[in-house]
């Protein structure tokens, strides 16, 4: 293994996911992950507040607790009865139903589906599994009022998704249609492929995936904590992979529907090719973030069976 330094690796160049990133670097420092949790969260709330959007019209919403907080979406014209369910990113250690709000109800509209967001418990506080036993509670009652679901998840909720999908099929739980995976981190090996690569990349870096992985203090052997640790692909839903060509993330995904393809699974990857990690927020001011997430609302409305 070729073990010299790492170089900085190339930078997008599509100017509205520059003025994306430019925003980002006012309010959420490059070396964050060396402050408090307490500012992080902080830095984090602001960065989320300042790419709120208002909400699809009609669309309403409610706060209940269902084992944790979850926050119930329904849209103003419904569907279908296809539930999805919503795993917010944060790198287990910020996000909060307040900085996925606007994105899960664009989702949620976009289906005509009703949507559910968990507000599950935060690391360093409570370490693994906390996070992935709070969302399965969720998924579980969702299934057993015989509800299908589709999970989704960004970042660590991708994580977080695609361990329920593995934690379901174990415990022989039907009703997920399908996952919908957005730059998730799956256990890859922080050394090789874009972990390498976009080392250095913006928005993320190699060692921050490494404090996120250090503090969640997840079995390094678990395959619902590292997801491409599964020897088994047959039988667990279909998958929708979408990455950040920019992000060490990005040959998780890559990997990830990979082993899906070669268990016969169905799986669909897209590498966005000018984004970045945390592109869901650039929705509305870049053209690569705006494609990317009208494809994986695409994705999400066929997995509901309300694709347009």
């Amino acid at each position: 293994m070729d073990n010299s330094p790492a170089s900085p690796g190339p930078f997008p160049d599509e100017p509205g996911i520059l003025e994306f990133l430019k925003i980002c670097d006012g309010f959420y420092p490059a070396d964050a992950v060396d402050a408090s949790i307490a500012q992080q969260r902080a830095w984090y709330d602001a960065l989320c507040a300042r790419f709120d959007r208002p909400l699809p019209q009609g669309l309403t919403y409610v706060d209940e607790m269902l084992f944790v907080p979850i926050r119930r979406y329904r849209p103003a014209k419904l569907g279908t009865e296809v539930t999805l369910l919503y795993l917010h990113g944060g790198g287990f250690v910020v996000g909060s139903l307040e900085s996925h709000h606007a994105i899960c109800a664009e989702i949620a509209d976009f289906a005509g589906a009703e949507l559910f967001s968990v507000d599950y418990r935060l690391a360093p506080e409570h370490v693994w599994p906390a996070q992935t036993d709070d969302c399965f509670g969720v998924l579980k009652q969702l299934l057993g009022d015989g509800r299908q679901v589709v999970v989704i998840g960004d970042s660590a909720g991708g994580n977080l998704a695609a361990g329920l999908a593995i934690r379901a099929r174990e415990e022989g739980l039907t009703g997920i249609v399908g996952q919908v995976l957005i730059y998730p981190g799956l256990g890859g090996d922080l050394v090789s492929g874009s972990y390498r690569e976009m080392a250095h990349a913006p928005g993320l870096t190699t060692a921050d995936v490494a404090y996120y992985r250090d503090i969640l203090k997840a079995p390094a052997d678990e395959p619902v904590a590292h997801p491409l640790l599964c020897s088994d692909f047959v039988g667990l839903p279909p998958a929708y992979i979408t990455v950040a060509h920019f992000d060490p993330l990005r040959d998780d995904g890559r990997l990830y529907a990979e082993k899906f393809a070669d268990a016969g699974v169905e799986a669909v990857f897209r590498d966005e090719p000018q984004m970045v990690h945390a592109w869901l927020r650039a929705r509305h001011m870049s053209d690569g973030a705006r494609a990317g997430f009208a494809a994986l609302c695409e994705a999400v409305a066929r997995f509901a069976g309300t694709s347009r």
